[in-house]
């Protein structure tokens, strides 16, 4: 049996066109689009992330603020008598009639019984709304972390502060905060808010 070698035009050569890979320039295109997307989607984790802590820190203000409040709001609009002064549960000064009716304290007193009272004050040396009572002595914190010193008024139904003890006056809290608690928020510049102020004004039920 006779053989004979193949000619080297018979063999199968792949040419150079055949044979596909990327350029430098479609690879850098490439990595370009990728990093964009990646940082695209970076950047939006982080905002998420951002509006995320903002929410909290709000409904945590709210939340804050609606406990320390509905306490107050209770014991005033169900009080026999009001005084407003400064001072702590165990050692209050009412303001004296003709001057202005504002002060860091308030002492409540549900019914005509005298030696039955309760007091919220501010505790300056913790910058704390505490209050305290006859049937309960030991302080319990309203509120925190507190700025200002004046957060009790007795106001006339325009807002005017009262120099005397009117039967028909309202009472007017004001709060204002450096901070707010879990999460913990710093308040002022650079914070989420430029301020934090809670004010609301309460009058009693039954008016004599």
């Amino acid at each position: 049996m006779k053989t004979f070698p193949s000619s080297p035009s018979s063999r199968l050569v792949k040419s150079p066109s055949s044979c596909s890979a990327f350029t430098l320039a479609e690879i850098q295109v490439s990595m370009a689009i990728i990093m964009l997307v990646i940082g695209g989607v970076i950047s939006s984790h982080v905002f998420g992330l951002k509006l995320n802590e903002a929410t909290r820190a709000k409904l945590s203000a709210s939340d804050s603020a609606r406990n320390a409040l509905n306490k107050m709001v209770g014991d005033v609009r169900s009080a026999k008598t009001i005084q407003i002064g400064s001072g702590s549960y165990s050692a209050f000064t009412p303001v004296s009639d003709g001057s202005l009716q504002k002060g860091s304290a308030l002492r409540i007193y549900p019914s005509t019984n005298t030696n039955s009272f309760v007091v919220y004050y501010l505790d300056t040396a913790d910058s704390k709304l505490k209050k305290a009572s006859t049937s309960a002595t030991t302080p319990v914190t309203v509120a925190e972390y507190l700025t200002n010193t004046v957060l009790f008024t007795s106001e006339s139904y325009n807002g005017t502060i009262l120099t005397d003890n009117q039967n028909n006056r309202v009472i007017g809290v004001d709060m204002q905060f450096y901070q707010i608690r879990y999460p913990i928020t710093t308040i002022g510049a650079g914070g989420y808010f430029d301020y934090y102020q809670v004010k609301t004004k309460i009058t009693r039920r039954a008016l004599e």
